[in-house]
């Protein structure tokens, strides 16, 4: 299951926790009837139309606090999801002579310079609120709960912890959405053991970044990087409060780049393998250079703990929402209007592609940006501008950088040929004002 390692809602429990559905907003397009075409393909066994794969599904753990059970929030599994393609390409092979080369090797960060140095801009989170009482919160024994006038009223209080940087001297904090949802009252505690009540400005739940402000002048602000630079390989550090346990530094390796997870296309986790856990979620993840290139946000784990595969956000991804909260107080994101889906071997066979490359159209908004560009259920969407586009996740990840109303360079195959298309990219319906909270702080 993928475990969005924040604090947890609600008290301590030794209880497995029970899966819930998803409830983060999710930006792809409403449920749309599919063209003939498409059914024609999916009968043909060419693709199928599903975006939620039919594998055992995967729980996004939001773990609220020390010992607290964690809360899962169940996702699908990426199946027969979304993907995106690019037209055939060249096998990279190496030159044999090249093969024997040895590779230099490569000093260990200072690892205890970049906490030392960076430690004060790391700080503890702790939330409280109330939330409604529901399920086996109620107390009542399985066999009775939804049964009319037995339903559970009222509202349980919670706490949480999770961890967060600062990002401006003027108090600045960043962290996770999910740290700080539905909590009415948000304390950032200093590595001086200093607390502060901080006011939300803002949260964005597509990327889960939220802004926080405290009243503390002379805070010592993060370096912020490039995680465009980094490469599978690279040493990263990551700094937090893993179940209480303020200013834990854990080492790794990038693991990957650009993952997709699901409920979560739009953002290009960076995975690695350095130790992060429940509380951990909203914490920086450093490169060995001491720049902030991402924000601890998930693990995937079958027990809620660590097992070696975390995620964070990249921090250009989290700052260009901050910079859109401080400007305007809301987030708006671009949309398509299509579902697309990775462009498996069978369907680079029959397209004639060399390798399995490109994000097939599953479906096509009516009347949406796509539509009006003369894109259709079928085509193949293989670059956008100069940028390859190699999977569906490639494809949402490069909408999800850009900002609604911007045109776009669509490549797309259709009939063994490629087109071009400009899209005008629309925005995200509202969902109304950017949710606060601790605003009385």
């Amino acid at each position: 299951m993928i475990d969005r390692h924040d604090d947890l809602h609600g008290q301590a429990s030794s209880q497995r926790p029970s899966f819930v559905p998803a409830a983060r907003p999710v930006s792809a397009p409403a449920p749309m009837a599919l063209s003939r075409r498409a059914l024609a393909l999916a009968a043909a066994g060419l693709f199928s139309i599903s975006v939620i794969g039919g594998a055992a599904g995967a729980a996004l753990w939001q773990s609220r606090g020390g010992a607290a059970t964690a809360m899962p929030v169940l996702l699908p599994v990426r199946g027969a999801g979304p993907s995106v393609a690019s037209p055939p390409a060249v096998a990279e092979v190496a030159p044999a002579s090249a093969l024997q080369v040895p590779i230099p090797a490569v000093g260990a960060p200072n690892y205890r310079g970049i906490v030392e140095r960076f430690g004060p801009s790391v700080v503890g989170i702790t939330v409280s609120g109330t939330r409604p009482v529901e399920g086996a919160e109620s107390g009542l024994p399985p066999f009775l709960r939804g049964l009319p006038g037995l339903a559970p009223r009222g509202e349980a209080p919670f706490r949480g912890q999770g961890s967060g940087f600062v990002v401006s001297a003027d108090g600045i904090v960043l962290t996770n959405a999910h740290v700080v949802a539905g909590a009415s009252e948000v304390t950032v505690r200093l590595r001086d053991r200093t607390e502060h009540r901080a006011r939300v400005l803002g949260v964005d739940a597509a990327t889960d970044v939220a802004v926080l402000r405290i009243d503390r002048p002379g805070l010592a602000p993060v370096v912020t990087g490039d995680p465009a630079t980094l490469r599978v390989g690279d040493y990263v550090l990551a700094i937090g409060a893993p179940f209480g346990f303020e200013q834990s530094a854990s080492q790794g390796i990038v693991s990957a780049k650009g993952r997709a997870l699901p409920g979560d296309s739009r953002v290009p986790f960076i995975q690695t393998d350095a130790a992060v856990n429940p509380g951990n979620s909203g914490g920086p993840l450093f490169d060995a250079d001491g720049r902030v290139v991402g924000i601890n946000a998930q693990i995937y784990s079958s027990s809620g703990g660590f097992q070696g595969l975390a995620f964070a956000i990249p921090i250009d991804v989290a700052l260009r929402v901050k910079d859109q909260i401080l400007a305007r107080g809301r987030v708006e994101h671009a949309r398509m209007g299509v579902v697309a889906q990775d462009l498996n071997q069978a369907l680079a066979d029959a397209f004639g592609f060399a390798r399995p490359d490109g994000a097939v159209l599953a479906a096509v908004q009516p009347d949406g940006p796509a539509a009006r560009a003369g894109l259709r259920v079928g085509d193949v969407i293989t670059r956008i501008g100069q940028e390859p586009v190699e999977t569906a996740a490639a494809l949402s990840q490069r909408i999800g950088r850009a900002a609604p109303g911007e045109r776009l360079r669509v490549q797309a195959w259709r009939d063994g040929r490629a087109q071009e298309r400009e899209v005008q990219l629309g925005a995200v319906p509202d969902a109304g004002p950017v949710a606060r909270a601790g605003s009385r702080g």
